[in-house]
Protein backbone atom coordinates (compact mmCIF):
# COMPACT_ATOMS: atom_id res chain seq x y z
CA UNK A 1 0.00 0.00 0.00
CA UNK A 2 1.21 3.51 -0.80
CA UNK A 3 0.55 6.70 1.15
CA UNK A 4 2.27 9.83 -0.22
CA UNK A 5 5.25 10.90 1.94
CA UNK A 6 4.70 8.04 4.44
CA UNK A 7 7.78 5.84 4.16
CA UNK A 8 6.92 3.00 6.51
CA UNK A 9 8.90 -0.22 6.60
CA UNK A 10 11.20 -2.45 8.61
CA UNK A 11 14.83 -2.62 9.70
CA UNK A 12 16.18 -4.85 6.96
CA UNK A 13 14.53 -7.27 4.55
CA UNK A 14 16.84 -10.28 4.02
CA UNK A 15 15.24 -12.71 6.46
CA UNK A 16 14.53 -16.28 5.29
CA UNK A 17 12.26 -16.79 8.32
CA UNK A 18 9.79 -14.36 6.72
CA UNK A 19 8.88 -17.15 4.31
CA UNK A 20 6.03 -17.98 3.84
CA UNK A 21 4.40 -15.45 6.18
CA UNK A 22 5.57 -12.40 4.18
CA UNK A 23 7.59 -13.70 1.25
CA UNK A 24 6.04 -16.43 -0.90
CA UNK A 25 7.26 -19.97 -0.29
CA UNK A 26 10.24 -20.75 -2.44
CA UNK A 27 11.34 -17.12 -2.80
CA UNK A 28 15.12 -16.99 -3.15
CA UNK A 29 17.08 -14.55 -0.93
CA UNK A 30 18.17 -12.59 -4.00
CA UNK A 31 14.51 -11.90 -4.73
CA UNK A 32 13.54 -10.75 -1.23
CA UNK A 33 14.06 -7.04 -1.85
CA UNK A 34 11.99 -7.02 -5.03
CA UNK A 35 9.09 -8.70 -3.24
CA UNK A 36 9.51 -6.42 -0.23
CA UNK A 37 9.35 -3.28 -2.39
CA UNK A 38 6.10 -4.48 -3.95
CA UNK A 39 4.42 -4.26 -0.54
CA UNK A 40 6.27 -1.60 1.45
CA UNK A 41 7.70 1.80 0.39
CA UNK A 42 10.89 1.98 2.44
CA UNK A 43 13.49 0.02 4.40
CA UNK A 44 16.37 0.69 6.78
CA UNK A 45 19.78 -0.33 5.46
CA UNK A 46 21.70 -1.49 8.53
CA UNK A 47 24.54 -3.29 6.78
CA UNK A 48 26.11 0.06 5.85
CA UNK A 49 26.85 0.67 9.53
CA UNK A 50 29.16 -2.33 9.66
CA UNK A 51 30.74 -2.51 6.22
CA UNK A 52 30.23 -0.22 3.28
CA UNK A 53 28.98 -2.33 0.34
CA UNK A 54 30.60 -2.08 -3.08
CA UNK A 55 29.28 0.36 -5.66
CA UNK A 56 27.59 -2.40 -7.62
CA UNK A 57 25.50 -3.40 -4.62
CA UNK A 58 23.93 0.05 -4.31
CA UNK A 59 23.24 0.05 -8.04
CA UNK A 60 21.53 -3.35 -7.83
CA UNK A 61 19.39 -2.26 -4.89
CA UNK A 62 18.24 0.75 -6.88
CA UNK A 63 17.46 -1.38 -9.92
CA UNK A 64 15.36 -3.79 -7.84
CA UNK A 65 13.07 -1.13 -6.41
CA UNK A 66 10.61 1.37 -7.93
CA UNK A 67 11.56 5.08 -8.19
CA UNK A 68 9.31 6.04 -5.26
CA UNK A 69 10.97 3.54 -2.91
CA UNK A 70 13.31 4.94 -0.23
CA UNK A 71 16.34 3.51 1.57
CA UNK A 72 17.22 4.93 4.99
CA UNK A 73 20.95 4.35 5.43
CA UNK A 74 22.77 3.67 8.68
CA UNK A 75 26.07 5.40 9.42
CA UNK A 76 28.09 5.03 12.61
CA UNK A 77 29.81 8.18 13.88
CA UNK A 78 33.35 6.80 13.43
CA UNK A 79 32.64 6.30 9.71
CA UNK A 80 32.70 10.07 9.26
CA UNK A 81 36.42 9.85 8.48
CA UNK A 82 35.41 8.16 5.22
CA UNK A 83 32.39 10.38 4.65
CA UNK A 84 33.39 11.21 1.09
CA UNK A 85 33.41 7.59 -0.03
CA UNK A 86 30.34 6.84 2.06
CA UNK A 87 28.32 9.60 0.43
CA UNK A 88 29.59 8.74 -3.03
CA UNK A 89 28.27 5.18 -2.66
CA UNK A 90 24.92 6.31 -1.24
CA UNK A 91 24.38 8.66 -4.15
CA UNK A 92 24.25 5.60 -6.41
CA UNK A 93 20.78 5.00 -5.01
CA UNK A 94 19.70 8.17 -6.81
CA UNK A 95 16.20 9.36 -5.98
CA UNK A 96 15.72 6.31 -3.78
CA UNK A 97 18.10 7.68 -1.14
CA UNK A 98 16.24 8.67 2.01
CA UNK A 99 17.70 9.93 5.32
CA UNK A 100 21.03 8.90 6.79
CA UNK A 101 20.66 7.65 10.36
CA UNK A 102 23.85 8.57 12.19
CA UNK A 103 24.37 6.41 15.26
CA UNK A 104 26.37 8.11 18.04
CA UNK A 105 27.14 6.03 21.11
CA UNK A 106 29.66 8.33 22.79
CA UNK A 107 29.10 11.21 25.20
CA UNK A 108 28.32 14.71 24.01
CA UNK A 109 31.08 16.20 21.90
CA UNK A 110 30.42 19.41 20.02
CA UNK A 111 33.42 18.78 17.80
CA UNK A 112 32.02 15.43 16.70
CA UNK A 113 28.66 16.98 15.86
CA UNK A 114 30.33 19.69 13.80
CA UNK A 115 32.53 17.11 12.06
CA UNK A 116 29.56 14.96 11.05
CA UNK A 117 27.53 17.91 9.81
CA UNK A 118 30.51 19.39 7.98
CA UNK A 119 31.46 16.11 6.32
CA UNK A 120 28.07 15.39 4.74
CA UNK A 121 26.42 17.50 2.07
CA UNK A 122 23.75 19.85 3.46
CA UNK A 123 21.19 18.56 0.96
CA UNK A 124 21.21 15.16 2.68
CA UNK A 125 18.62 14.41 5.36
CA UNK A 126 20.27 13.35 8.61
CA UNK A 127 18.60 11.62 11.55
CA UNK A 128 20.82 11.56 14.64
CA UNK A 129 20.44 8.49 16.82
CA UNK A 130 22.18 9.57 20.04
CA UNK A 131 22.59 6.74 22.57
CA UNK A 132 24.10 8.76 25.42
CA UNK A 133 21.96 10.91 27.71
CA UNK A 134 24.46 13.79 27.62
CA UNK A 135 23.12 14.74 24.17
CA UNK A 136 19.77 15.73 25.63
CA UNK A 137 18.68 19.16 24.38
CA UNK A 138 20.94 19.11 21.32
CA UNK A 139 17.97 19.44 18.95
CA UNK A 140 18.08 23.23 19.27
CA UNK A 141 21.55 23.20 17.66
CA UNK A 142 20.69 21.06 14.64
CA UNK A 143 20.53 22.57 11.13
CA UNK A 144 17.35 22.48 9.00
CA UNK A 145 18.34 19.18 7.35
CA UNK A 146 18.70 17.23 10.61
CA UNK A 147 16.40 15.71 13.24
CA UNK A 148 16.64 13.44 16.25
CA UNK A 149 15.33 9.90 15.85
CA UNK A 150 11.82 9.66 17.36
CA UNK A 151 11.47 13.42 17.81
CA UNK A 152 7.99 14.41 16.64
CA UNK A 153 8.68 18.12 17.11
CA UNK A 154 11.38 19.54 14.83
CA UNK A 155 11.95 22.20 12.20
CA UNK A 156 13.18 19.88 9.44
CA UNK A 157 10.76 18.85 6.66
CA UNK A 158 10.92 15.19 7.69
CA UNK A 159 10.70 12.96 10.77
CA UNK A 160 12.40 9.65 11.56
CA UNK A 161 10.62 7.17 13.81
CA UNK A 162 11.93 3.79 15.02
CA UNK A 163 9.35 1.59 16.75
CA UNK A 164 11.38 -0.90 18.78
CA UNK A 165 9.01 -2.30 21.42
CA UNK A 166 6.82 -5.02 19.91
CA UNK A 167 4.23 -6.37 20.05
CA UNK A 168 2.02 -3.60 18.65
CA UNK A 169 -1.70 -4.09 19.04
CA UNK A 170 -4.39 -2.30 17.05
CA UNK A 171 -4.63 0.50 19.61
CA UNK A 172 -0.92 1.31 19.56
CA UNK A 173 -0.81 1.18 15.77
CA UNK A 174 -3.79 3.52 15.63
CA UNK A 175 -1.95 5.91 17.93
CA UNK A 176 1.09 6.03 15.66
CA UNK A 177 -1.14 6.34 12.61
CA UNK A 178 -2.63 9.46 14.19
CA UNK A 179 0.82 10.92 14.84
CA UNK A 180 1.93 10.25 11.27
CA UNK A 181 -1.32 11.51 9.77
CA UNK A 182 -0.94 14.81 11.62
CA UNK A 183 2.64 15.22 10.39
CA UNK A 184 1.67 14.42 6.81
CA UNK A 185 -1.12 16.99 6.96
CA UNK A 186 1.47 19.71 7.56
CA UNK A 187 3.62 18.65 4.61
CA UNK A 188 6.16 16.63 6.61
CA UNK A 189 7.68 13.45 5.16
CA UNK A 190 7.65 10.60 7.68
CA UNK A 191 10.09 7.67 7.78
CA UNK A 192 9.03 4.96 10.22
CA UNK A 193 10.61 1.55 10.81
CA UNK A 194 9.64 -1.48 12.87
CA UNK A 195 12.19 -3.69 14.60
CA UNK A 196 13.07 -6.93 12.86
CA UNK A 197 11.97 -10.18 14.50
CA UNK A 198 12.38 -13.74 13.29
CA UNK A 199 8.69 -14.05 12.56
CA UNK A 200 7.32 -11.65 9.91
CA UNK A 201 5.49 -9.45 12.43
CA UNK A 202 7.41 -6.28 11.55
CA UNK A 203 6.32 -6.09 7.90
CA UNK A 204 2.77 -6.90 8.92
CA UNK A 205 2.82 -4.04 11.46
CA UNK A 206 4.14 -1.76 8.72
CA UNK A 207 1.41 -2.76 6.29
CA UNK A 208 -1.29 -2.30 8.90
CA UNK A 209 0.09 1.10 9.95
CA UNK A 210 -0.07 2.27 6.34
CA UNK A 211 -3.67 1.09 6.12
CA UNK A 212 -4.57 3.06 9.24
CA UNK A 213 -2.80 6.20 8.01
Amino acid sequence: MSVPRAYVGTSGWSYPTWRPGFYPSGTKPGEFLRHYAERLPSVELNTTGYRLPAEGQFTRWAEMTPPEFRFAVKMVAHQVRDAGTFEERLRLLGERLGPIRVLVGSARDQGLLSLVLGSLSPDLQIAFDFRHESWEGIETELPPNAVLVNAVEATAPFRYLRLREPPYDEESLAHWAGVIRQLLSTGIDVYCYFKHEDEPSAPKYAERLLELV
